[in-house]
């Protein structure tokens, strides 16, 4: 699997969102998409590597933080890097992120795990620590573009409505394992997902019924939404007479910003489909109704994205 592929998506109506999970899924509600490509999977760190060389593009993580965007950050710790999951030594509790995530000066794309490793050997993995700015910028190089959340769930979904999973309801169907999530107790141990800890090859677990990758798992994947406390279009249409919201997106920051939270200034947009560290004793956010939402500056060693074509 190569990750270069497009898969073209029919126009249609599905039932977004999900009101058996997480508050911010809701309301279910039935939207219309028009016809569109998507990539097969996530873009890998070779498809990255590439537009990096041609462009010579340096990505956020790349750059310092400029101390405008943080007044009360020590100037001497504003470097260059990106935030790094390490696993704990044991048992911890769950409400302090803290315990688990570090920003890791000189971490980037290249070095996802800090400045003394890289990608050398898994150029098929999906790209990782790229910022918004960083996905946009490859859309743009591409010819191609960030999809929408309501996009990208309808894909997510392939043609199952209103399941679970992509796959259906269950989430081992047959005892086998769908999608690269944590393994084990998170955040201390980690059994691995068919060998691999953190992200896996793209094209390593089953596709969808439209025959795309990791919309499960592996890494969350920006959209070009800004993030909102309830998803975009209308309570769930009742009468058959109505015609669902077409295509809708959510292009103004307004509610997105975090108040009363450090970075509270930055807006946020919308992740979609979970990650290698999605877990049910933590987050059970792998399945296409589920959303998080992410400050635009930030890059971590879970995000990437894949594009669209309209």
């Amino acid at each position: 699997m190569d990750g270069i592929d497009l898969v073209e998506i029919p126009s249609g109506r599905f039932t977004m969102g999900s009101d058996a999970f997480y508050p911010e899924e809701g309301p279910v509600r039935e939207v219309a998409v028009d016809a569109f490509a998507i990539d097969r999977g996530p873009v890998t760190v070779a498809q990255f590597a590439s537009f990096v060389e041609e462009t010579g593009y340096v990505t956020v993580a790349e750059r310092p933080p400029h101390p405008f965007d943080y007044p009360d950050a020590d100037p001497s710790l504003l470097v260059e890097g990106s935030a790094v999951f390490h696993p704990t030594p044991g048992p911890v509790p769950l409400n302090d992120p803290g315990r688990w995530w570090a920003y890791v000066p000189r971490t980037n794309w290249r070095h996802p795990w800090g400045p003394s490793s890289d990608n050398s050997e898994r150029q098929d993995h999906p790209v990782t620590h790229a910022a918004h700015e960083d996905a946009e910028a490859y859309a743009t190089w591409a010819g191609m573009e960030l999809p929408t959340e309501a996009e990208w769930e309808y894909a997510a979904r392939g043609g199952l409505d209103g399941a679970i999973f992509p796959w259906g309801d269950q989430e081992r169907p047959g005892g086998e394992l769908m999608a690269n999530s944590w393994q084990g107790d998170f955040p201390w141990r980690n059994t691995g997902a068919r060998g691999w800890r953190g992200t896996s090859p793209v094209g390593l677990f089953p596709p969808n019924g439209y025959g795309l990758y990791d919309t499960t798992g592996n890494v969350w994947e920006w959209t070009s939404d800004y993030y909102s406390p309830r998803g975009t279009g209308p309570e769930k249409t009742q009468s058959p007479c109505c015609t669902p919201p077409r295509n809708p997106r959510i292009e103004s920051p307004h509610a997105s910003y975090d108040l009363g939270q450090p970075g509270a200034h930055i807006p946020r947009r919308v992740l979609k489909g979970g990650s290698h560290l999605c877990a049910p004793n933590y987050c059970l956010r792998y399945r296409p109704a589920a959303r998080q939402a992410e400050a635009i500056d930030t890059s971590t060693s879970h995000i990437g994205f894949r594009c669209v074509v309209r």
